[in-house]
């Protein structure tokens, strides 16, 4: 039932956010000529999907919720990429918007990506990271001293928690 409501939440806010959006900011955009470089906006694209949908997919069956914040995981996940930074489902939408950017050569779409940055940083830090310090205690304040917010720090990494 998790992966049901995780896809759920997946068609309406991820792919709002990086898709439907996208498309009707780019639309008010004349087209510009192609060069080669822009295709490698597909790689980022790619990767933060691939990012999302693994951390989606950690949150269904090991945390047993969804990356809703109406029906969050009931259990912490620190494993897979949360070992290496606290939000890599954001970090994968940030990325994806950012190979957007690339693809369509879009500078509009590089400032959309900066104000989601702005707005993931401000639910993290309001919401959030107080919900989930009130949720699982000392286990998740621990896990804010050993792993970045953002920027993925490997060193080490036999050192944290891995649940």
């Amino acid at each position: 039932m998790n992966i049901f409501k995780t896809l759920v939440f997946t068609i309406l806010v991820p792919c709002l956010v990086t898709i439907l959006i996208p498309r009707w900011l780019l639309s008010a955009q004349p087209s510009q000529p192609a060069s080669a470089f822009r295709y490698f906006g597909l790689i980022s694209i790619a990767i933060g999907a691939a990012i999302y949908l693994w951390c989606a997919w950690d949150f269904a069956t090991f945390g047993k919720g969804t990356p809703a914040p109406i029906d969050p995981p009931k259990e912490l996940v620190m494993r897979g990429l949360y070992r290496f930074t606290r939000n890599p489902m954001y970090v994968g939408v940030l990325s994806t918007l950012l190979g957007e950017a690339v693809l369509f050569e879009s500078t509009v779409l590089v400032a959309y990506a900066g104000a989601i940055l702005l707005l993931f940083q401000l639910f993290i830090v309001i919401y959030e990271e107080p919900a989930l310090a009130k949720q699982f205690g000392e286990v998740y304040r621990t896990y804010c001293v050993t792993t970045p917010r953002w920027i993925p720090r490997f060193s080490n990494l036999a050192e944290r928690p891995v649940r």
